[in-house]
């Protein structure tokens, strides 16, 4: 029997098997999309509602730079989608100007399912992207969960780690250890958002100790974490950002590691395998059950 996609999705790349089936699924997708003459095909529009990626906005142009790339991604794994992106602060397009360029159907309605670029809960799931849908008189707007906590996100996180150098065999050492630096929050769902992913990260990694650690508005930070970790006679410490773009606060947070760093997200495979999964749930969830879960306790 055939495993359904979102759960392929889902899962680790445990064999070369595995490895290449997906290899092989992706290009014959790709190869689909281009005419004979080799330029790419025009796909049609679809019926569903337009995607609105929500980032958060930073002062880095580096940051822009990946939100526009991971999009292009999302648009060659779902040709015909409507992808926009938003702003919350600091960046353009702003969101509320992106909702206001929304074209209706032809009811005159405005459809867009808003994915935020945030990895855990917080006021801006909660309150600014629902106020933000709100806004638009007469629209259908919904608010998809944000990306984290998700296998998809560790997928990402161990490969950004390998690409700093972490091997496999650290997993199992007891001089390692790895610091999940996250941007930080004072709402205790986007604390525990993140204390889950750092568990799955340390399932994945083998067992080795993944401490939690933030750039702001909680503790621990990211040094008083690595120190906590050498007080455990873990001296080789990585530290796994836990950032969707580079910015100010992943720049710090690398800076304070004792051994190696990795990158931000930042347009990984998978995050535009989980930003269109979230859309779909979104679409999928009857409007009611959807403003519930939103809504702050």
């Amino acid at each position: 029997m055939t495993e359904p996609a979102h759960l392929r999705e889902s899962l680790p790349l445990d064999t070369t098997a595995q490895l290449l089936t997906r290899i092989t699924t992706e290009l014959g997708t790709q190869l689909s999309h281009v005419a004979l003459n080799g330029s790419r095909r025009r796909m049609p529009p679809t019926d569903r509602p337009a995607l609105v990626a929500v980032a958060h906005g930073s002062r880095d142009p580096r940051a822009l730079q990946t939100v526009t790339t991971l999009l292009d991604r999302v648009r060659e794994l779902r040709p015909g989608l409507d992808v926009r992106l938003g702003h919350v602060e600091l960046n353009e397009p702003l969101l509320p100007d992106t909702l206001a360029a929304l074209k209706g159907d032809e009811r005159g309605v405005s459809r867009a399912v808003l994915v935020p670029l945030l990895l855990s809960r917080g006021h801006h799931v909660k309150h600014d992207l629902p106020q933000a849908a709100a806004a638009v008189p007469g629209a259908d707007m919904r608010v998809a969960a944000p990306l984290g906590p998700h296998p998809l996100l560790v997928e990402a996180l161990c490969s950004r780690l390998a690409e700093a150098g972490w091997r496999p065999e650290d997993g199992t050492s007891r001089s390692a250890g790895v610091v999940l630096a996250a941007a930080g929050s004072r709402d205790p769902d986007s604390v525990s958002d993140v204390r889950r992913t750092a568990e799955l990260l340390s399932e994945r990694l083998g067992g080795v100790p993944v401490v939690p650690a933030y750039a702001s508005a909680v503790s621990p930070t990211v040094p008083a974490a690595i120190r906590a970790l050498s007080a455990r006679g873990r001296h080789r410490i990585a530290v796994a950002s836990y950032f969707a773009s580079p910015g100010l606060f992943a720049t710090r947070s690398a800076a304070a590691t004792p051994w190696i760093a990795a990158a931000p997200l930042g347009a990984h495979p998978a995050l535009a395998r989980l930003l269109l999964r979230r859309y779909d749930e979104a679409f999928s969830t009857p409007y009611a059950a959807q403003r519930r879960e939103l809504a702050p306790a």
